[in-house]
């Protein structure tokens, strides 16, 4: 039986959470965005405002476009709110013990038909899964960052998802201009299990001091075409980020190659996060950013 998605429900309303709530809502679905703090709910709601405010600027939408997408983005202060959605996407950090919690406070309030999804970048479907009432309607939809400029979105099955969920998630992600790729369930999928290594790599360059933070991302830039270098995305990702999905590889996957670099250890302990935090390997405080090694 076909399943129809018309609400999706965000859990999270972080940058992700509010990039997907915006994307949701520029394609014509409702949009109900959650948070335990009512001020991210506040904050994310106001984004997108900004956001489709922009698109008009830009030329991108009419301003009834933008105003009809802009009162589809409601904030949701309760966890009944979400009572109706037909599809709930979680997207806060990426910690499993706080994963959990989420999919099991939420799946007493859900409609028996509705889809529970995970915007998780490395952790176990089929291991999320267990922790809901509902493993068949559940699976992994790994949107990139940012979610309104990235096309790219990464689909995981858990092994006891149904092929009807399937092919619902992917239908809800072409809908809203989004290319699929479908990855099994091994720690990182594709995208993160082939990126984060490399951003690992550049940090033991630099650790190793075979070049200083400005001469890797030049050499990335300029000699692999990549439109950020490695440090500078590691920046943009979140250096937490990065350490976690290391660490999901190094210990789903028992092999030495993805060991995290003790530098990025020592960023993170730091509280050296990358823009989020003002400083990473850039220093945000300066203009233009400086590095800091």
């Amino acid at each position: 039986m076909a399943i129809n998605i018309s609400t999706v429900a965000i859990i999270g309303a972080g940058q992700m959470g509010t990039g997907i709530a915006q994307v949701a809502a520029k394609y014509g679905f409702g949009a109900l965005v959650y948070d335990l703090a009512e001020s991210r709910v506040n904050a994310s709601v106001e984004d997108g405002a900004r956001y489709f405010g922009r698109q008009v600027e830009n030329g991108k939408m009419s301003g009834q476009a933008a105003q009809e997408a802009v009162s589809r983005i409601k904030g949701a202060y309760s966890l009944s709110d979400l009572a109706d959605a037909d599809l709930v996407i979680e997207a806060v950090s990426e910690n499993e013990t706080v994963k959990r919690q989420v999919f099991a406070d939420v799946s007493a309030v859900l409609k028996p038909q509705a889809i529970l999804a995970t915007n998780t970048s490395s952790l176990s479907i089929t291991r999320l899964a267990a922790s809901t009432d509902r493993p068949d309607r559940f699976l992994g939809v790994h949107f990139m960052n940012p979610v309104p400029v990235m096309k790219l979105v990464e689909l995981v099955r858990g092994i006891g998802t149904s092929q009807e969920t399937f092919a619902a998630a992917r239908e809800f992600a072409i809908s809203i201009g989004k290319s699929v790729t479908v990855s099994e369930d091994f720690p990182a999928f594709i995208v993160n299990r082939v990126l984060i290594p490399m951003i690992n790599e550049a940090v033991y360059t630099l650790y190793e001091g075979v070049g200083n933070v400005e001469a890797i991302d030049t050499g990335m830039k300029l000699g692999a075409n990549h439109p950020m270098g490695p440090l500078e995305l590691a920046d943009f990702i979140g250096l937490d980020t990065c350490l976690s999905i290391m660490q999901v590889l190094h210990e789903g996957l028992a092999d030495s190659k993805y060991r995290p670099c003790p530098l990025l250890v020592k960023y993170v302990e730091a509280g050296w996060l990358g823009r989020k935090a003002g400083r990473g390997f850039y220093d945000y405080r300066c203009d233009p950013p400086r590095p800091t090694r």
